[in-house]
């Protein structure tokens, strides 16, 4: 099933650009590369596809002449004839070191030519093979799973769509989009899930997917372990990955498994490699530049809130008439915040970023901070009165900015707040949780009023 995704538009532009260089698709397994490039590739007169996990798509790089020759070869390959517009998708690139370092030939060779590549455990397979893409000759475009805005399109809440796009969106179609918000806690944004519900609108219809993707991911990043002691450190990590997100980590005997911080940590950065997690760090400064605190302990994003709701069994609770921010803490909440903001940069990997101020006194938190022009902006994920935001007053009475954002379930509304230690003024705009990935619009809306 083809899904409007938002990266549809990159690649349009992409395509109209005079500065085109070759397009590298970075993402887990599962989250519709192919099926985007595929496509995409109907807007092309001639559409060349390989898949370099077939040993014969691979063994097409061994040419040693020129490159127009191996381009005709492949034409012939696919019984195809090279005319007009010439997109050659090579998906799973990370199965040839030969194609991945052919890629810049292309570039400087073959410039009217149009280069998508793929890959799913790209960044394992080039650290192992010690490979790597040539700096400056590739283009990067990264794909997680649907949004929610993706997700209504997908399953045909055309006008949902367009009431949540409208900024602000209007009051009186909040409790039907938070409605729909929960409905997408539950099924999340991978392909074959979404696909499954818009099918018969029945989430429990899901449970297989759920399994099967599971399985298939702990199975792939576990290709890379070394040697069956690691192998088994990945497996037991992956499993328990889950209970531990949005929990400050740290290495040593982590989620109770009893292995050492080398042993967890290298395991959990093949699962990030791997695309399933991010390892999310903070910072202590409420100005720019942004600087990371690697010593610190980092928090757990999860690849897809659906998957992380089928494996805490959440998923009958999530339809019930609990308050969202009660259930499993809040972590779910600031999960979904923080899955939305990792979903809306397409170019780069710009992991969620929040806010730790540690002292013997008084330790602060704030889930996270973004970057607004020449400020930052601090975002709790929190419901509940003004006045219990602690950790939010505290940056603010050190921030050079009046405004801040909290996401909770509740309709949009802005506050005058006040810091109760130094009195300090400023705003408080308050958004329902279904409008994460539009923070950056709403913070600009707001600002003009």
């Amino acid at each position: 099933m083809i899904f409007n995704r938002n990266a549809s538009e990159h690649l349009h532009r992409w395509k109209q650009s005079p500065h085109r260089k070759p397009l590298v698709i970075r993402g887990a397994r599962q989250t519709g590369k192919t099926t985007l490039v595929t496509h995409f590739g109907a807007e092309f007169d001639t559409f060349l596809y390989l898949n370099l996990e077939r040993p014969y798509d691979r063994e097409l790089f061994d040419h040693e002449g020129p490159l127009d020759q191996l381009l005709q070869r492949i034409a012939l390959e696919k019984n195809s004839q090279l005319q007009g517009e010439v997109l050659l998708f090579i998906d799973e690139i990370q199965h040839s070191s030969k194609a991945m370092n052919l890629v810049r030939y292309f570039y400087e060779e073959l410039p009217d030519l149009f280069v998508i590549c793929t890959g799913s455990l790209l960044d394992i397979m080039m650290e192992e093979q010690g490979i790597s893409f040539p700096v400056g000759r590739v283009e990067y475009l990264y794909l997680f799973p649907l949004t929610f805005s993706e997700f209504l399109g997908a399953i045909g809440e055309d006008e949902a769509l367009r009431l949540l796009q409208q900024i602000p969106a209007p009051l009186w179609a909040h409790n039907h989009l938070m409605r729909l918000f929960r409905i997408y806690l539950v099924v999340g944004g991978m392909p074959e899930a979404v696909a499954h519900y818009r099918e018969g609108r029945n989430i429990a219809a899901c449970a297989d997917v759920y399994n099967s993707l599971l399985i298939s991911f702990s199975d792939d990043a576990a290709k890379y372990a070394k040697g069956s002691t690691e192998l088994q450190v990945v497996r037991r990590i992956m499993e328990v990955v889950p209970t531990e997100v949005g929990n400050r980590i740290v290495f040593n005997k982590f989620g109770n498994t009893g292995y050492r911080s080398r042993e967890s940590a290298n395991a959990l950065r093949i699962l990030e490699r791997a695309m399933l997690l991010y390892l999310c760090y903070p910072t202590t400064t409420t100005s720019l530049p942004l600087t990371l605190r690697y010593t610190k302990s980092p928090r757990l994003q999860f690849i897809d809130t659906g998957l992380l709701t089928f494996s805490l069994k959440i998923q009958s609770i999530l339809l019930g008439p609990d308050e969202l921010h009660t259930i499993v803490g809040g972590m779910l909440c600031e999960h979904i915040v923080g899955q939305e903001l990792l979903a809306s940069s397409l170019v780069s990997l710009e992991k969620p970023v929040f806010w730790v101020r540690e002292n013997p006194q008084s330790n602060a938190q704030l889930d996270y901070v973004i970057v607004d022009g020449a400020h930052l902006v601090p975002i709790e994920v929190k419901a509940g009165s003004t006045g219990r935001l602690k950790s939010l007053h505290l940056f603010m009475e050190r921030s050079e900015r009046n405004l801040a954002i909290r996401f909770y379930d509740g309709p949009i509304q802005m506050d005058d707040v006040v810091t109760p230690t130094q009195q300090k003024p400023y705003r408080l705009l308050s958004l329902p949780l279904y409008l994460a990935s539009q923070v950056k619009e709403y913070v600009t809306h707001f600002d003009q009023q």
